[in-house]
C-alpha cells in the first residue's frame, strides 16, 4: 500500500531526533543494534535471498484480488497502468504448482488430490491408507483452523490467480491521498489497541500531544507496544520500497523507475518529521528481526527429507531446498536474535490473552482456544482483511503477501513447542504450512531484507549529495 501520509504514523517509543534520514544504535525492546543486522544482511543473506525468490517455487502466489471490502463500499479503484495486476496464462504455472498448491511431495500431491477429489464427492476414498486419510483430514482441519493469524483468500475460488511476482513489483504507482490515508487510519485507529482519546504524532488532529502519544505506548505492556511496532515498520518498509523504485520519468519512450531522494528524506528524515523518521527506520529493524527469528525457529520443518519445494522439476526442486536450507541455517548463525520469550514474558494470563490460548494454571500450558481471549490474533487478522480494501490491486497484491507472510512468522513463533514435537519423517499433524504460507513468509521476509539493503543504498546518495 501506498501512501503520502506516513508523517501521521506513530512508531515507537520516544527518543531524540536523529539529524537526517540515519538510524544506529541498540533498537528498543531488544539487545541488537542497527549495524548488526546491516552487515548480516546485506553482505551475507540478501543475495542468496534474492536467488531464492526468483526461483518457481517462491515467484508465482496465488491471490484472490477481486474479494470485496468487508468493512465499506465506496472504495475508489485506481485507474492507473501502474495499478494494474497482471494475472499468469495457465500455461506459464509450472504444473506441479497448479495441481496442488500446498502440499510438498509428489507422492503427497497425487494422493491429496485423489482425496480431495473424493470429499468433494461426498465419499471417503477407501483404497488410501489409515495413515493417508488421517493425514488429508489432519491437513484440512489446520488448513481451517484458528491458528492462523490471517483470513487467507479462498485459493480454490474461481477469482482466485496465480500472480508472478517478479513481473508486477513493488514500486511507486501514483495510488496516493485519501484513500490510501483512510486505510493506514483505520489500521493504526482500530486495530492497535489504541484509544481514541490518544492522538498519533504529526496526525493533523494531534494538536501538540506527542508526549501524551508516547507516555501512553511506554505504558503499554511490551507485547501491545510490540503489535503497534511489527505495524509501523511494515508501513515504513513499504514507503522504503516505493522511494527506492520511484516513477522519475514516464514519457511515450520509456519508464525510468529509482531511487527519489527527496520523496525518501519527506518520510524518514529526522528534521522533516520532527523525529519520527528515525523511529519509523527503527520499527522496520524490529520487524526485521521478529521475522528473522521466526525463520530461525522454523528451520526443523523444512529440513524433514519428506519436505520438497515441489514444482514437477525434480532436480531443480533439489537445488532450491538446498539454498533454502542454507538460508535458514545462516540465518539460524545470526548472534543477536530476538528473544520471542520477551514477547510474552510478563503477566502469563495477559501474554495468552494476547495469543489467543487458554492457560492451565497449574502448568502454564495452552490447553485449548479461548473464543474470548485471542486479542492480539483477531487484531492481525482485522488488518489481513483490510488489504481487500485497498484501490490498487498491485498494492492490494503486496499488502496481502506481506500482511499474510507478518501473519505467518507469528504463527511460527507462537508454535515453538509444536514445531518441537514435529517427527522426523512422515506427516506433521500438529504444525503444518500451506504452500501459501511459506511463499508469503519467504517473499515477505525478502521485501524487509530489500528495505534494509535500500537504507544502505539512500545513506550512500545522500553522502554524495553532501
Amino acid at each position: 500500500m501506498q501512501d503520502t501520509g506516513q508523517n501521521q504514523q506513530p512508531s515507537g517509543q520516544k527518543q531524540q531526533p536523529v539529524q537526517g534520514p540515519g538510524v544506529s544504535g541498540y533498537l528498543d525492546d531488544c539487545t541488537c543494534d542497527v549495524e548488526t543486522i546491516d552487515k548480516f544482511n546485506n553482505y551475507r543473506l540478501f543475495p542468496r535471498l534474492q536467488k531464492l525468490l526468483e526461483s518457481d517455487y517462491f515467484r508465482y502466489y496465488k491471490v484472490n484480488l477481486k474479494r470485496p471490502c468487508p468493512f465499506w463500499n465506496d472504495i475508489s479503484q485506481c485507474g492507473r497502468r501502474d495499478c494494474a495486476v497482471k494475472p499468469c496464462q495457465s500455461d506459464e504455472v509450472p504444473d506441479g504448482i497448479k495441481s496442488a498448491s500446498y502440499k510438498y511431495s509428489e507422492e503427497a500431491n497425487n494422493l491429496i488430490e485423489e482425496c480431495e477429489q473424493a470429499e468433494r464427492l461426498g465419499a471417503v476414498d477407501e483404497s488410501l491408507s489409515e495413515e493417508t486419510q488421517k493425514a488429508v483430514l489432519q491437513w484440512t482441519k489446520h488448513d481451517d483452523s484458528s491458528d492462523n493469524f490471517c483470513e487467507a483468500d479462498d485459493i480454490q475460488s474461481p477469482d482466485a490467480e496465480y500472480v508472478d511476482l517478479l513481473l508486477n513489483p513493488e514500486r511507486y504507482t501514483g495510488y496516493k491521498g485519501p484513500d490510501t490515508w483512510k486505510i493506514w487510519n483505520v489500521i493504526y485507529e482500530e486495530n492497535c489497541f489504541k484509544p481514541q482519546t490518544i492522538k498519533r504524532p504529526l496526525n493533523p488532529l494531534a494538536s501538540g500531544q506527542e508526549n501524551t502519544f508516547y507516555s501512553w505506548l511506554e505504558g503499554l505492556c511490551v507485547e501491545k507496544r510490540a503489535f503497534y511496532r511489527l505495524i509501523s515498520g511494515l508501513h515504513a518498509s513499504i514507503n522504503v520500497h516505493l522511494s527506492a523504485r520511484y516513477l522519475l520519468q514516464d514519457t511515450w519512450l520509456e519508464k525510468k523507475w529509482g531511487h527519489n531522494i527527496t520523496e525518501f528524506q519527506q518520510r524518514f528524515d529526522g528534521v522533516l518529521t520532527e523525529g519520527e523518521g528515525p523511529r519509523r527506520l527503527k520499527n522496520l529493524y524490529f520487524l526485521y528481526l521478529i521475522e528473522l527469528r521466526a525463520l530461525s525457529k522454523v528451520l526443523p520443518f523444512f529440513e524433514r527429507p519428506d519436505f520438497q519445494l515441489f514444482t514437477g522439476n525434480k532436480i531443480q526442486d533439489a537445488e532450491n531446498k538446498k539454498l533454502l536450507l542454507e538460508i535458514l541455517h545462516e540465518i539460524k548463525s545470526f548472534p543477536l536474535h530476538f528473544d520471542e520469550n520477551s514477547f510474552f514474558a510478563g503477566d502469563k494470563k495477559e501474554a495468552h490473552k494476547l495469543k489467543g490460548h487458554a492457560v492451565d494454571e497449574s502448568t502454564s500450558e495452552r490447553v485449548r482456544w479461548s473464543p474470548h481471549h485471542e486479542d492480539f490474533r483477531l487484531h492481525f487478522r482485522n488488518i489481513s482483511r483490510i488489504m481487500d480494501c485497498v484501490g490498487c490491486f498491485k498494492c492490494r497484491l503486496w499488502g496481502k503477501l506481506q500482511t499474510q507472510g507478518l501473519g505467518t512468522a507469528l504463527k511460527i513463533l507462537f508454535s515453538e513447542k509444536l514445531i518441537a514435537n514435529m517427527p522426523e519423517s512422515g506427516p506433521s499433524y500438529e504444525f503444518q504450512l500451506t504452500r501459501q504460507e511459506i511463499v508469503s513468509l519467504f517473499n515477505a521476509f525478502g521485501r524487509i531484507s530489500t528495505s534494509v539493503k535500500e537504507l544502505e543504498n539512500f545513506r550512500n546518495l545522500l553522502q554524495n549529495i553532501h
